[in-house]
C-alpha cells in the first residue's frame, strides 16, 4: 500500500483540463500538480520580459497580518479580500507562462505510478488485504537514481550574525539587512539551502542526515513572526517562486531539503496562507515513496515541541478545510478537493516516523482529529469498504487521525446494523416456514444458573453460535426480572471473576505487573479459552467495560491478524515480540534475560545454559527445545541475542498457541468485523477494558441523584471528599461503584453514575449495585464522618461483600 497522488484523490470531483498552461493549476485548485518545464530555443528574451512583469505583480502579495498572536501559537485569520489578490497575482504569473509556453511546448513531468513501487512504507490500510500491516523501513540503499545536486551559492550567515542584525533592526528600525536576508533565503529551493544546508559542499544523501541546519532554522522562523510585514510578505513571494518552479525529472535531495525546511514555517498557522500551503502539500504528497521514505526519516530528528507544532497545524489546516469560520476565506471546497487528501497524507508521513521511532516522539492520540467525529463517519466507512484505497480519499484510509470515540461510534453502527441484519434474516426465515414469529428470536438469549455459570455460558454460546451478533440479554434461572443492562453486566461480572480466579487454572496472575496471562498447560479441551474471547467481544459488541488486566503484548497478538483467515491453517494470534513485551507480564524474568544481553564476562562458561527451557507443569518438570537440538546447543556471548529472542517468542507464542488460538476465534466470532483494520492494540484494550485517565469533576457534573439534590450537605460533602482523594482512592471508589477503575471511551458520563440516598443508620457504610453504578449513601452529619466510613467501604470491599 502506498500514498497516492492527489490527482488519483480528487480526480473524480475535479478532472484536470489538458488546455491548462503549466502552473495554472495553482490558482484554479485543479487536481493536477504544477508539473511541467520549459524547454526550447528562442525564449530568453521573453524570459527577461516574463521575469520582470513576474517582480512588478508580485508586489501585489497581500499585507501579512501582524503577529501578534505569535506566543499563542499562530496568526490571526487575515481578511477575505487577500485571497482574491493572491489569486489575482498567482493568474498573472500564470498568463505569462502561458504566452511564454505557447511558443515553447512545455515537457509535462510524469509523476511515477506510486502504487507499483515495492517495498514501500505502509501509511495507510487495505481493507482486500485480509491483514494488519506495521510499518516498515524501506531498504536504506534505494535502487533509485540519484540526480546531480545543482552547486548552491555561498552564504556565510550564522546564527549569531542573524541575531546580531534582528537586535539592530529592533533598535534602530532599519530592517533592510533583515529583509534582504529573508528575501533571499526563501527565494528558491536552491537559496533555501544555500542558507540552512549544514555545509554546502557535502551531499547529505542518507537517512540518518538530513543535513538541515535545526537551530538556524528554528531561530530564523522564532524571529519570523515578530519582523514587519513586508519581510513575511518576502517570505511568502519566495516560497511561491518554488513551488511555481517547472520541474524536469526526480527531485534532489536539495528540493526533499526545501520540502522539509518549508513545512515548519510558523506562518501556515494563518489561514491568509492557506491557498500557499495547499499547494505545498501537494507537491510533497505526490512525492515518490522513495522520497517519502528521506521525509519520514529526517522527520524523526524533529524536536518534539516543533514535532507537535506540525501536526497540529496540519489537523488545524484539515479540520478549517471542512468547517470554516468564514467560508470566503477559501475557494470553493469543488475547486480544492484535492486540500484535504494532500494534508492527510503529508500528515501520515509525520505518523510514519512517529511510529518508527522508539520511545515516539509524541502520542498516537495526538494525531486524532476530533472534528472528524462530527462528519458523516459510516460513508467514510462504507466508501473505504467499497472502494479500498482505490482513486476515491476516505478518512479510513488513515486510521490514525479518527479518534478513538469515532472509532467506537463506527464499530457500534456496523455491530448494530449487522444485529439488524441476522434479525431481519430470522424474522425472514420464521415468517417463510409459516410459524409465529417470537420477540425473543431479535436476541441472543442466554439462560443460566448461578451454580453452573461457566459451563452453562459455555454451552449456551456454543449452541446459539449464529446468534452472537444480536442484541444480549441474559436470564437467570429460577429468578424473576427483565434484563434491562443489569444483569447482562452482572453476568459478565460474575463470569470474569470465576474464569480469573487463579483456582480456576486458566490464566495467571502476576503480581509483579498486575496482569493476567495465558496458563500454558496443557488440556485437551481449550473451549473455555473460546469462551473468554467471545466474552470480550460481546462486551465491545455491547458496549459493557470488562474489568480486565491483560497486558499490551495481547491486544496485539489479538489483531494479528484483524481479520480472521480463510484457511485455517494459517497461524493465527502470532506477533513479532520483544524483550519489552515480556517486561510488561514479567518484568522479573525480562530483567534477568537483559542481565544476560550485558554480561560482560563469558557467558558460556558462568551461565552454562543451552537452547532449551524448562516449564513445571502439574508438578512435573518438561523440558522444550528454542531451535532444533537446543540442548546441544549452548548460549554463548555471540548468540544470546539469538537465545533471548527465542525464549520470548516461546512464552508469549508458541507455549501459549493452543489456548491463544481459541481466545483469537472466540473474539473474533463475535467481533469480525472490517471495522477492526481501523484501530490499534492500545485502542482494542480502550474498547474492551475502558481508559485509565479519570476525571472526577467530569464524574460530579453527570452523576445522578434519587433522594439527594446535588445542593444538599451530604452531596457537596462527598464531592468535596473525593475531589480530595488520590488517584489511587479515586480508582478504589470507581471500582466499588461500578465494578472496573476504568472510564468507557465516550467519558465519565457514559458511566450513568447514580448517587441514591440510604434510608439507614449513619453507622452503616455506603453501598454499591454495579450492576447499575450505583452507590447508597446514608446521610452522614459531617465530612470527618463520610471521609472515613467511604474510605473504610472502598478500601476493604470485594466483590460482593468485605473481604
Amino acid at each position: 500500500m502506498s500514498l497516492q497522488s492527489p490527482p488519483a484523490a480528487a480526480a473524480a470531483a475535479d478532472p484536470p483540463s489538458p488546455a491548462l498552461p503549466p502552473g495554472a493549476e495553482l490558482s484554479r485548485g485543479g487536481a493536477d500538480p504544477p508539473a511541467a518545464a520549459e524547454d526550447g530555443e528562442g525564449e530568453g528574451e521573453e524570459e527577461e520580459e516574463e521575469e520582470g512583469e513576474k517582480e512588478t505583480e508580485r508586489e501585489k502579495l497581500p499585507p501579512i497580518q501582524a503577529a501578534s498572536s505569535a506566543a499563542a501559537g499562530g496568526l490571526e485569520r487575515g481578511a477575505k479580500n487577500q485571497f482574491s489578490t493572491f489569486s489575482n497575482f498567482i493568474t498573472t504569473i500564470n498568463q505569462k507562462k502561458e504566452s511564454t509556453g505557447s511558443r515553447s511546448p512545455p515537457t509535462q513531468l510524469v509523476i511515477p505510478n506510486i502504487k507499483n513501487v515495492r517495498d514501500l512504507p505502509p501509511i495507510c490500510l487495505d481493507v482486500r488485504q485480509k491483514q494488519r500491516i506495521s510499518i516498515d523501513t524501506l531498504p536504506q540503499e534505494l535502487k533509485a537514481p540519484i540526480p546531480p545536486e545543482p552547486s548552491l551559492p555561498i552564504r556565510t550567515k550564522t546564527v549569531k550574525d542573524f541575531q546580531d542584525d534582528m537586535e539592530k533592526a529592533k533598535s534602530s528600525g532599519d530592517w533592510k539587512a533583515v529583509h534582504d536576508f529573508y528575501s533571499t533565503s526563501f527565494d528558491s529551493f536552491l537559496e533555501i539551502n544555500a542558507a540552512f544546508k549544514k555545509d554546502a559542499n557535502f551531499p547529505f544523501n542518507t537517512i540518518e542526515d538530513s543535513g538541515i541546519n535545526a537551530k538556524f532554522v528554528n531561530v530564523v522562523y522564532d524571529a519570523l513572526l515578530n519582523t514587519p510585514q513586508d519581510v513575511q510578505k518576502s517570505v511568502l513571494k519566495g516560497i511561491i517562486n518554488g513551488l511555481l518552479q517547472e520541474w524536469k525529472g526526480p527531485r534532489t535531495k536539495d528540493d526533499l531539503r526545501a520540502y522539509c525546511i518549508l513545512l515548519q514555517n510558523p506562518q501556515f498557522s494563518n489561514t491568509s496562507t492557506y491557498v500557499i500551503y495547499a499547494h505545498l502539500l501537494r507537491q510533497i504528497a505526490a512525492l515518490t515513496e522513495a522520497d517519502h521514505h528521506f521525509l519520514v526519516h529526517w522527520s524523526k530528528k524533529i524536536s518534539q515541541r516543533r514535532f507537535k507544532q506540525l501536526v497540529d497545524r496540519l489537523l488545524q489546516f484539515i479540520s478549517l478545510r471542512l468547517f470554516p469560520a468564514k467560508p470566503e476565506e477559501f475557494p470553493p471546497m469543488m475547486k480544492c478537493t484535492w486540500w484535504i487528501p494532500s494534508a492527510t497524507k503529508v500528515l501520515a508521513l509525520f505518523n510514519a516516523a512517529n511510529s518508527l521511532s522508539n520511545p515516539p516522539v509524541i502520542s498516537y492520540t495526538d494525531f486524532y482529529n476530533s472534528t472528524l467525529d462530527h462528519i458523516d463517519l459510516m460513508e467514510e466507512y462504507h466508501n473505504w469498504q467499497c472502494y479500498g484505497n482505490s482513486h476515491r480519499f476516505s478518512f479510513c484510509q488513515y486510521p490514525f487521525i479518527i479518534s478513538i470515540a469515532a472509532k467506537k461510534v463506527i464499530i457500534q453502527r456496523d455491530s448494530e446494523q449487522q444485529m439488524i441484519s441476522i434479525a431481519r434474516q430470522s424474522l425472514v426465515d420464521k415468517v417463510s416456514r409459516r410459524q409465529k414469529p417470537d420477540m425473543n428470536m431479535l436476541f441472543l438469549n442466554v439462560k443460566v444458573r448461578r451454580t453452573h455459570l461457566v459451563s452453562d455460558s459455555l454451552d449456551e454460546l456454543a449452541r446459539k453460535r449464529a446468534d452472537l451478533k444480536k442484541k444480549l440479554k441474559v436470564t437467570f434461572v429460577g429468578e424473576a426480572g427483565l434484563d434491562m443492562g443489569g444483569l447482562t453486566k452482572e453476568w459478565f461480572l460474575l463470569l470474569i471473576r470465576q474464569i480469573f480466579h487463579p483456582d480456576y487454572g486458566m490464566f495467571t496472575y502476576h503480581k509483579d505487573s498486575h496482569c493476567h496471562w495465558f496458563s500454558s498447560f496443557k488440556c485437551d479441551n481449550y473451549s473455555e479459552f473460546r469462551l473468554v474471547g467471545a466474552l470480550m467481544g460481546l462486551a465491545v459488541y455491547n458496549s459493557i467495560t470488562l474489568d480486565i488486566r491483560f497486558p499490551p503484548c495481547c491486544y496485539k497478538k489479538l489483531l494479528s491478524p484483524p481479520i480472521v483467515p480463510c484457511d485455517h491453517n494459517t497461524l493465527v494470534g502470532i506477533c513479532d515480540v520483544a524483550l519489552e513485551d515480556l517486561v510488561q507480564i514479567m518484568p522479573e524474568l525480562a530483567h534477568g534475560l537483559s542481565e544476560l544481553l550485558s554480561y560482560e564476562g563469558n557467558v558460556e562458561e558462568d551461565f552454562y545454559s543451552t537452547f532449551q527451557v524448562f516449564q513445571e507443569e502439574f508438578g512435573v518438570i518438561k523440558s522444550y527445545n528454542l531451535k532444533p537440538n537446543g540442548d546441544k546447543i549452548p548460549v554463548t556471548n555471540q548468540n544470546r541475542k539469538e537465545y533471548v529472542q527465542l525464549y520470548v517468542d516461546f512464552l508469549l507464542n508458541k507455549s501459549i498457541y493452543k489456548q491463544f488460538a481459541a481466545f483469537y476465534y472466540g473474539f473474533h466470532s463475535v467481533c469480525a468485523s472490517y471495522a477492526l483494520l481501523l484501530l490499534r492494540p492500545e485502542e482494542v484494550e480502550i474498547l474492551v477494558c475502558g481508559s485509565p485517565e479519570l476525571d472526577m469533576s467530569a464524574l460530579q457534573r453527570s452523576t445522578q441523584y434519587e433522594g439527594y439534590q446535588k445542593t444538599d450537605l451530604t452531596i457537596r460533602y462527598f464531592w468535596d471528599v473525593v475531589l480530595g482523594f488520590s488517584l489511587d482512592l479515586q480508582k478504589k471508589l470507581l471500582h466499588f461503584a461500578t465494578g472496573s477503575d476504568r472510564v468507557p471511551v465516550g467519558g465519565m458520563a457514559d458511566l450513568n453514575f447514580k448517587i441514591s440516598k440510604s434510608e439507614t443508620s449513619t453507622n452503616w457504610l455506603p453501598v454499591a449495585h454495579t450492576c447499575f453504578n450505583q452507590l447508597c449513601l446514608p446521610p452522614y452529619k459531617n465530612k470527618k464522618e463520610l471521609k472515613q466510613k467511604l474510605i473504610i467501604g472502598i478500601s476493604n470491599a470485594e466483590g460482593f461483600g468485605l473481604e
